[in-house]
């Protein structure tokens, strides 16, 4: 994810003051022009950050935005949305399906990070929700193990095993974990193993 330019930083401070300034970027999610969409969810997801109450009322623009072509709108939105989840998380639930197809983007890491942070934001939240998103996130594991952004989707995983999860992801959570914990090096090791301590399973022998 990009540092937000001071222009957003400056726009969404607005919008976080006047009413019709954060309207004005929420219909800009569906208008025609791919660059104010793009920045019209970049402000969103630096309200979200700054006031989460402010985009309640637009949670459901927010996720219809999930199904733009554009990259950028999407990891924004989901960016949102992640944060979103402890104030609204029953809504959010609706996003996991549009957040489905964010994770297996073939072009852009950072759209399919945010969306994984989203999904096991989200998928932490109950049991039920555990099961839900486990598939996604076991798929999102082995697909990308080794990428780029995968350091960063492990941290996701990290505070997803830190959850509500059910016994079942819990067992293949760890089971899916253990070769790293067991065979890898440095930061990889480390939240492999963390996470299996956050599951309760018993430690891997190198």
């Amino acid at each position: 994810m990009s540092e937000k330019s001071q222009e957003i930083l400056e726009a969404a401070q607005a919008a976080c003051k006047k009413p019709e300034l954060l309207e004005a970027a929420v219909e800009a999610l569906s208008g025609s022009s791919r660059r104010a969409r793009q920045n019209a969810a970049a402000v969103l997801s630096e309200v979200a950050k700054e006031n989460v109450d402010l985009i309640v009322p637009y949670e459901n623009d927010i996720i219809d935005a999930l199904n733009r072509p554009e990259a950028r709108t999407r990891w924004e939105c989901l960016d949102a949305l992640t944060v979103l989840v402890d104030k609204d998380s029953r809504a959010c639930d609706k996003a996991i399906s549009d957040a489905e197809a964010s994770l297996f983007d073939e072009e852009s890491g950072p759209v399919r990070l945010a969306a994984l942070r989203f999904l096991c934001k989200i998928g932490a939240t109950t049991e039920n929700r555990s099961e839900k998103t486990w598939p996604l996130i076991d798929e999102a594991i082995q697909c990308y193990h080794g990428d780029l952004e995968f350091g960063d989707m492990l941290v996701a995983v990290v505070e997803y095993s830190q959850g509500k999860l059910s016994d079942s992801v819990k067992a293949a959570l760890a089971e899916r974990m253990a070769f790293d914990a067991a065979n890898s090096k440095g930061s990889l090791q480390r939240r492999a193993q963390q996470i299996l301590d956050n599951v309760g399973a018993s430690p891997v022998s190198a």
